[in-house]
């Protein structure tokens, strides 16, 4: 595929095909595959590294301190607010470990939901931990109501890891205007600097019309959009009124979410969890040398079952076997990839962890 075209639209058109005739022959649109390619990070599964009596956790973002240690902002939610909990009452901790191979150890809340009026009211979620001119930068994603329609990117920021964390009264990024693709919300922060000079804020929306009127068991249709600021703390600015990632175009309400993205090489990498171009287990790969037109995604990774064996889950944990929230500790020269982290089902307490393998 030539990346220098729109990759949702003419490019797509033979993978939309196969799509198109796996549907009518009663086929998976994944069957119009080769699955047979090797994924692009060969992983050694260390394990769950990381699991709470008592809480679900997720979205565990790592970075080196200067202490040596692995720091991992992560969210998490009390057990009996079962899954749908980080929507109303997830919070932002700190936990660390001497090493990816070591179990972390909580540390601190980081942020909680505020309460009262203010836009992180009711959750906090999402991190991801950047450190940029000595400053640490915790993008996260809070919400007012308990629901998706008030989801919205934040940035908090502090001069030390372990704080105290300067925290914003309005989120850094808004929706788009109503009808746009993006005016439900803004969530899945990734944000990298851009070969231009600025600072780039890549999130994850959707439309609200879609999301309220589709049937089918997943509702709208997630898409990337990209913003652009001088200062890594914003103002951010939209570069388009449409997303730079779109799977609209094809069947099966195909999408992405959970992205993450770094610059390696002057080439800019996303690694994403596929929602139905391949199948809901596989993570994604994506490249890019503008941020704007990006390459069809292959394989980043497989399904839990492909790295490691584990008793079937209790019934309550539907999404048991697949690697969400995915993010990468880089090595310290800051772009090569060394080990993979993320969210997934299971472990002793029957919530879910995080998980790491070593990128060989």
């Amino acid at each position: 595929m030539n990346p220098s075209k729109n990759f949702n639209r003419k490019d797509f058109l033979q993978t939309s095909a196969l799509g198109m005739a796996a549907v009518f022959f009663g086929s998976s649109f994944t069957k119009g595959f080769d699955f047979s390619e090797k994924p692009y990070f060969n992983l050694k599964p260390i394990g769950r590294q990381f699991s709470l009596d008592g809480y679900y956790i997720w979205c565990s973002s790592p970075i080196w301190g200067e202490d040596g240690k692995v720091h991992l902002f992560y969210s998490r939610w009390k057990k009996e607010k079962g899954m749908g909990g980080w929507l109303n009452g997830s919070e932002i901790c700190r936990a660390e470990a001497d090493s990816p191979f070591h179990q972390f150890e909580h540390k601190q809340i980081v942020l909680s939901p505020r309460g009262g009026e203010y836009w992180d009211a009711t959750t906090c979620h999402n991190p991801l931990i950047k450190k940029v001119d000595g400053e640490y930068l915790l993008f996260f994603m809070g919400n007012s109501n308990g629901k998706t329609n008030t989801k919205r990117i934040g940035l908090a920021t502090s001069k030390t890891i372990d704080g105290d964390w300067t925290r914003p009264d309005k989120p850094l990024l808004l929706p788009g205007k109503e009808g746009a693709w993006d005016d439900h919300c803004t969530t899945n922060p990734a944000f990298v600097k851009g070969n231009d000079g600025k600072y780039w804020l890549f999130y994850k929306s959707w439309n609200t019309q879609e999301y309220e009127t589709q049937k089918g068991p997943i509702r709208g249709n997630r898409k990337y959009g990209l913003a652009k600021a001088d200062s890594p703390t914003g103002p951010y600015e939209k570069v388009s009124e449409n997303p730079v990632i779109d799977f609209s175009s094809l069947p099966g309400n195909a999408q992405l979410e959970d992205a993450f993205v770094w610059k390696q090489k002057g080439k800019f990498h996303m690694i994403a969890r596929d929602m139905g171009f391949y199948n809901h287990e596989y993570g994604l790969h994506l490249t890019s040398t503008d941020g704007i037109q990006w390459t069809k995604p292959k394989i980043a990774y497989l399904d839990m079952k492909s790295y490691v064996s584990e008793a079937d889950p209790p019934k309550h944990l539907k999404r048991f076997g697949r690697l969400e929230r995915p993010m990468l500790l880089l090595d310290k020269d800051g772009e090569t990839p060394r080990f993979l982290f993320g969210a997934t089902q299971g472990g002793k307490f029957e919530t879910s962890t995080t998980f790491a393998f070593e990128i060989l």
